[in-house]
């Protein structure tokens, strides 16, 4: 059955499967989804064989795939799935628990592109247009990139944007005017090179989402803790997921990784973790730099957001700065890194081919701000070669 999957239609709306064993929690990410008028559920089922099933009689784009299902979990679906489309895009639903978070990660390095925090009782209530707009960003925007990948087109409403932070397309079905539908594809060519900075980096910040765990954890595993100055790392996640990340990153690179909270001081060889749903941001208190988190409104509709630390790095270190931006949807880190730049500090990016979405790598490199963009092979390297150049 392998392959035909890729008869999937090539225009109109995003073509979504929703895999979930709660009638109830199916039929709400259906109306959410389908409130807007970009977005078809055109399969919905209730346990992994069910959607290995559907996949192999109905190609789609997205997959919305819940973890804890009867008959097949979301685990053991995941390769099965990808072996009937290798280019159809998982989204792992999961509700907020360790157990959960981890199973998550996992999935991660075996596929899955993405993954949401599944709504509870209390979400649908307090939390429900956040998740919605989550999810309908990332549906639309993995959709669209499922297309340009088979060679199709996406709806108008989708057409790539002139300029990279704008929106896509004619406006939206009024229900979901709020919802971004960023065409994550930019065009490598309008990439130009700066001038990197002058002074030696005091400090490694970097910022990452969608594809980002499987990044940080290629790129941690080649930077060597003699460059001997500290890093930090926004990840676009959800609480309880981020101090499961810590601890993946600590077991999987040899760093000594931990989520962040308020008063951590930064240490040359440590990384500190912005933990989800809490903004990162470092101070000077007396000689130590230390950290300070804090639940100031979202930027970029996130939170932890990459903006808000950069910024507050720039204003401890001033031009010592070097940032890393790799894979994730969006355009997050591009003002910051705008900061970093002005202030006299050096930005690179992943480059388009080795990241999962080119959004935020993306949108710093057409901007102009990056001093190299180079696949996630050989960031690290630079980053050594670069801190040492300028010892």
């Amino acid at each position: 059955m392998a392959g035909t999957a890729n008869s999937a239609a090539t225009s109109g709306p995003i073509r979504v499967m929703v895999v979930d064993d709660s009638a109830v929690i199916r039929g709400l990410i259906t109306r959410m989804l389908e409130s807007d008028s970009d977005v078809d559920v055109v399969a919905s089922v209730g346990n992994g064989q069910l959607a290995v099933n559907s996949l192999e009689r109905n190609p789609v784009d997205v997959i919305i795939l819940d973890i804890e299902m009867p008959v097949m979990d979301g685990l053991t679906a995941l390769p099965k799935l990808i072996a009937v489309d290798k280019s159809v895009k998982i989204i792992m639903a999961s509700t907020l628990t360790a157990r959960n978070a981890e199973v998550s990660i996992k999935a991660l390095s075996m596929g899955a592109t993405d993954y949401v925090p599944k709504p509870s009782t209390s979400r649908e209530i307090s939390g429900e247009n956040d998740f919605r707009r989550d999810l309908l960003e990332k549906v639309k925007s993995l959709g669209a990139m499922r297309r340009h990948e088979v060679g199709g087109t996406v709806s108008k409403r989708q057409a790539p944007a002139p300029s990279p932070s704008a929106t896509a397309g004619a406006k939206p079905a009024e229900k979901s005017s709020e919802i971004p539908s960023k065409w994550e594809l930019r065009d490598p060519s309008n990439v130009k090179l700066r001038e990197a900075g002058k002074m030696k980096p005091d400090i490694l910040a970097i910022g990452s989402s969608t594809g980002g765990p499987q990044a940080l954890f290629e790129f941690l595993k080649g930077l060597q803790k003699s460059i001997n100055i500290p890093v930090v790392i926004t990840q676009h996640m959800p609480a309880t997921f981020t101090t499961i990340l810590a601890e993946h990153i600590s077991r999987m690179s040899g760093w000594d990784c931990k989520e962040a909270k308020t008063g951590d001081r930064l240490e040359p060889g440590k990384i500190l973790l912005a933990p989800g749903d809490y903004h990162m941001l470092i101070e000077q208190k007396g000689t130590d730099r230390v950290v300070r988190i804090t639940q100031d409104p979202p930027e970029n509709f996130c939170r932890p957001a990459v903006d808000p630390m950069l910024r507050s790095v720039v204003k401890v270190f001033g031009p010592r700065v070097l940032t890393v931006i790799l894979t994730g949807m969006g355009n997050d880190g591009e003002k910051g890194s705008k900061v970093v730049v002005d202030a006299g500090g050096t930005v690179i990016s992943q480059d388009e081919k080795s990241s999962v979405v080119w959004g935020m790598p993306g949108a710093v490199a057409t901007a102009g701000l990056c001093s190299a963009v180079l696949p996630l092979n050989e960031l690290a390297g630079y980053v050594m070669n670069f801190i040492a150049r300028k010892g």
